[in-house]
């Protein structure tokens, strides 16, 4: 007799097993009542908190041993309005970002500060001790809700490039690569644009948009503005989106590519001559500028009695122009299990790497700042660092201690930080602590 398929081959598609977990009761639980009645007239909310701590447990730039912390509380909100308006799927979106102590183990003591970092050991350490409004937008759906339109003062972390959790504590394993573009930037900061999601059919997605190229968003004074002060132009993402299964087992994949009118400054040529770092009028300026990422996010095995336990693969990379681009080519590479081991199903081990290569077009400009000054000598206070690539890597394992608290401990390795080779290797350590209110 001939076996039908596995049970599962029906099933729809989920990506628990690809590190995207569900809402999970918090420390407060309904909050007295408060929250089903908050629900029950349309408004959604999660606050959290994180904490990272990283400590130069060996090498790097300055072997001074020190532990960097840093934490943030984040709240993330919706109002439906549907009910009110009769608009399909109408809502307002919001989420705001409180960040504390700022605390970067890797500016401090992982790399030379004489160049320009291309990895955080704490992914969500930077733009200093501060609230900001990471987005406030109006979305709604079209055409049966195959259509789905946003506008408002937003961020890209709500339609692109989300096919990877950002469950590491390495920067370069978190999520995808879009923002080494630099062209727009990650989920605490906001900037006007809109966006339009297609489906064109069960599994594809088409991702598209506009929104404003401003490098006054990442600044204090922006935290809570909605002016367009400062504005150089604009990007326009373009993104295709497969949500499918291989083997009945879920993955999904992703590829976009960005362009921005936005001047960015060139890293060696001058605007009269050859070489900038000498011309009177300056470096040039390129007003077309592109950047393409992709990735996938595949489950390779699962458990018989639970679908979301399992073994999942990830890989995610980007391609910039290196004329103006200090990260030329960078990718990486990862695997997460969810639910080793049958007394512990909540509980997650990951392991990635990422090889990083830094614009060769910067390391030229590099070595002729240094001819200009006569030096040659790594140790002289004037001389310019040449970066060529790095590898990073991290290992981690989140224990579930409740279903309001993750503990994670972490050990990464960094390998040429800064992408120097006179920096000696380095080994950190570190806890990841999460808590769902």
């Amino acid at each position: 007799m001939v076996s039908g398929p596995p049970a599962y081959a029906s099933e729809a598609w989920q990506g628990e097993a690809l590190g995207f977990v569900p809402s999970t009761p918090g420390l407060l639980g309904d909050m007295g009542g408060v929250r089903p009645v908050l629900e029950a007239d349309g408004f959604h909310f999660n606050l959290g908190y994180l904490s990272q701590v990283a400590y130069n447990a060996a090498g790097g730039y300055n072997h001074d041993r020190h532990a960097a912390y840093i934490d943030q509380f984040s709240l993330t909100f919706g109002q439906d309005l549907e009910d009110l308006t009769n608009i399909a799927d109408a809502k307002i979106e919001g989420n705001i970002v409180n960040r504390n102590h700022d605390d970067s183990l890797t500016f401090k003591r992982l790399q030379d500060p004489r160049v320009s970092a291309n990895d955080i050991a704490q992914e969500s350490s930077g733009r200093g001790s501060i609230t900001r409004l990471g987005w406030l937008t109006f979305a709604r759906t079209f055409h049966d809700r195959r259509l789905h339109w946003r506008i408002g003062m937003m961020n890209k972390v709500q339609d692109f490039d989300q096919i990877i959790p950002c469950d590491f504590q390495l920067l370069s394993q978190c999520g995808g690569k879009s923002a080494n573009s630099f062209t727009w930037y990650n989920w605490n900061v906001h900037y006007w644009g809109t966006t339009l999601q297609y489906k064109l059919n069960d599994e594809l997605t088409l991702k598209s948009g506009i929104m404003e190229q401003n490098p006054n968003a990442e600044s204090r004074g922006h935290a809570w503005s909605g002016s367009t002060r400062g504005s150089k132009g604009v990007v326009l993402p373009l993104e295709l989106e497969i949500k499918t299964r291989i083997n009945n087992l879920p993955g999904i994949y992703n590829l976009g590519l960005l362009f921005t009118n936005a001047p960015q400054t060139d890293f060696y040529a001058g605007k009269s001559q050859a070489t900038g770092a000498d011309d009177a009028e300056g470096y040039r300026s390129h007003h077309r500028t592109w950047f393409l990422y992709g990735g996938f996010n595949q489950q390779l095995t699962r458990h018989k009695d639970d679908a979301t336990r399992g073994l999942s693969s990830s890989f995610s990379m980007s391609l910039s122009d290196r004329r103006s681009n200090l990260l030329h080519r960078v990718a990486a590479v990862s695997l997460r299990y969810h639910g080793l081991a049958d007394a512990r199903p909540d509980d997650w081990l990951g392991l990635g790497a990422t090889w990083i290569e830094i614009s060769k077009d910067y390391r030229r400009n590099q070595q002729y700042l240094n001819e200009l000054q006569g030096t040659h000598d790594y140790v002289d206070a004037l001389y310019h660092p040449l970066p060529g690539h790095t590898v990073n890597a991290e290992l981690y394992y989140r224990l579930r201690a409740t279903s309001w608290l993750e503990v994670q401990p972490v050990v990464q390795y960094w390998h040429r930080p800064g992408a120097l080779r006179e920096t000696q290797d380095a080994w950190v350590t570190g806890v990841k602590t999460v808590i769902t209110f």
